[in-house]
Parts: C-alpha cells; sequence; structure tokens
C-alpha cells in the first residue's frame, strides 16, 4: 500500500494574532501587532494535548463546544460570565496556565511595535505582512533543526474576511516561494478555517498571542501569563527567546 502522507511533516502549525494591523489610527495602550506560531507534534497532539483541552471545557461549561477565546476569557462575557464569580476565575485561570504549561509545543511570535514602525519609516511595510515574513522564516528553521524541512507542514490560520484572506493567502505564497531574507523555498501550505470551528490549536494559538504583546510593551509589569509562555518559546543556542522565539521589529 501506497503511503499517501509520507511526505508530510511531523509537525502543524497553528496562527493567531492580537492587535489589529492598521497603521492609523494606532491604538495608544496597545500600539502593536503580534502574530503567534504555535508548532506541535502531531502524535503529541492529537494523543495528549486535545483531550487535555477537551477535559477542560467538560469540567467548566458541561460540554466541549464552547471556543476559547482569550477575548471573551478576559472579558468574561458569554459563556464565560461564569469566570465573574472570583473563585471559579482563579480556578479556571489557574488550570488554563497549568494545561498551557504541561503542553509539549513551542511558540515561535513576531511582534510588530506599529508606534515605531510609521515613525522610523517613510513608507512603512504592512505588519501583517512583516509579521508573518519573521515567523515564516523562524519556524522554517525550528523545523529543518528537526529534519523536517524537506518535507510538507500545514499552517493553520483562522479565516478573518474574503479580502484579508485573499491578500493573506497571497502574501504567505509569496514568502514560501523564496521571497525572503535567505531566499529559501519553504516547503508550507496555508490552511484557512473559519472563525466557528472548534480547533484546539487555534484555540491555543488565539490565548498565547496577547499576553505576548503586553510583555514587549512593558516587561516589568507583572505578566503571569508571559512567565508560563516564556518556557514555550523557540531559543537559540544561548538559551535566549529573543530573536529565535519572539522577534521585536523594529
Amino acid at each position: 500500500m501506497v503511503d499517501r502522507h509520507r511526505d508530510y511533516s511531523d509537525y502543524v502549525v497553528y496562527v493567531d494574532e492580537s492587535g489589529d494591523h492598521a497603521l492609523s489610527p494606532i491604538n495608544k495602550e496597545y500600539p502593536v501587532f503580534v502574530l503567534a506560531f504555535c508548532i506541535f507534534r502531531k502524535d503529541e497532539y492529537v494523543t495528549r494535548i486535545v483531550p487535555a483541552v477537551q477535559e477542560l471545557k467538560f469540567q467548566y461549561f458541561g460540554h466541549d463546544l464552547i471556543i476559547l477565546h482569550e477575548r471573551d476569557v478576559r472579558k468574561a462575557q458569554g459563556e464565560f460570565n461564569i469566570l465573574l464569580q472570583k473563585a471559579t476565575r482563579d480556578a479556571f485561570m489557574a488550570d488554563v496556565s497549568s494545561l498551557i504549561q504541561e503542553s509539549d509545543f513551542t511558540i515561535i511570535s513576531a511582534c510588530i511595535r506599529k508606534d515605531r514602525l510609521r515613525d522610523q519609516y517613510t513608507y512603512p511595510s504592512h505588519p501583517y505582512h512583516l509579521a508573518m515574513e519573521f515567523g515564516l522564516e523562524r519556524v522554517n528553521l525550528y523545523l529543518r533543526r528537526r529534519n523536517q524541512g524537506d518535507r510538507r507542514t500545514h499552517l493553520v490560520f483562522e479565516r478573518r474576511g474574503k479580502k484579508e484572506d485573499e491578500q493573506l493567502e497571497l502574501e504567505f505564497r509569496r514568502i514560501c516561494s523564496g521571497k525572503n531574507y535567505k531566499g529559501d523555498v519553504l516547503p508550507f501550505e496555508i490552511v484557512m478555517a473559519d472563525k466557528r470551528i472548534n480547533s484546539c490549536g487555534l484555540q491555543l494559538a488565539d490565548l498565547v498571542a496577547r499576553p505576548i504583546g503586553r510583555w514587549v510593551l512593558d516587561s516589568d509589569q507583572p505578566n503571569r501569563a508571559f512567565e508560563v509562555l516564556q518556557t514555550k518559546l523557540d531559543q537559540g543556542p544561548g538559551g535566549d527567546f529573543r530573536g529565535f522565539g519572539l522577534k521585536v521589529f523594529p
């Protein structure tokens, strides 16, 4: 029997964002755009991470159809209004932190300081496109170190709208065709997922993006979520995540 999946990577990548990519106006409270790439080994994802996320949902909501959105959790809105009760919120946030901490995956993120980008460049590049290029280059290096360089890896993005999706896919394919810093052809395939899809990988990516942005803006501010995520960020040979698991530009 022919193995149709023999050229597929052992990894899958889920991507989500925090902040908007507009350069005018810029939100003074959150002048950043973050793109987070969460890299999972497929065997680990299927056997351990998905069941753990489902168990968390059953525990707090009684079913596993709820979608974990960082904004809804933070604002305790919709079905997350149970978090208005402090004891429930404290327990839930502790369990989410434990889930992320115990899940075996790697984060590569790109954070664009939109305020600095606009101030330093006469013709600034599109923040989303910049973040994607930085992210894809680093994901490629990460996978090559794990002997996946010649195998197809799927990257799953959440749909945002017809026009935005078309622009995203065009830029993705441009970068993968070799229009990147090293000129490498990247063996990546894009998958566009509906916002309503119940993907554990996308939901975890959604939960990690904003804490990274908050840390970039003020690394001295207490940030329990980032303390957990820091252990997931890809590191360079010297053990530092800066420039590897987290690229900040400019």
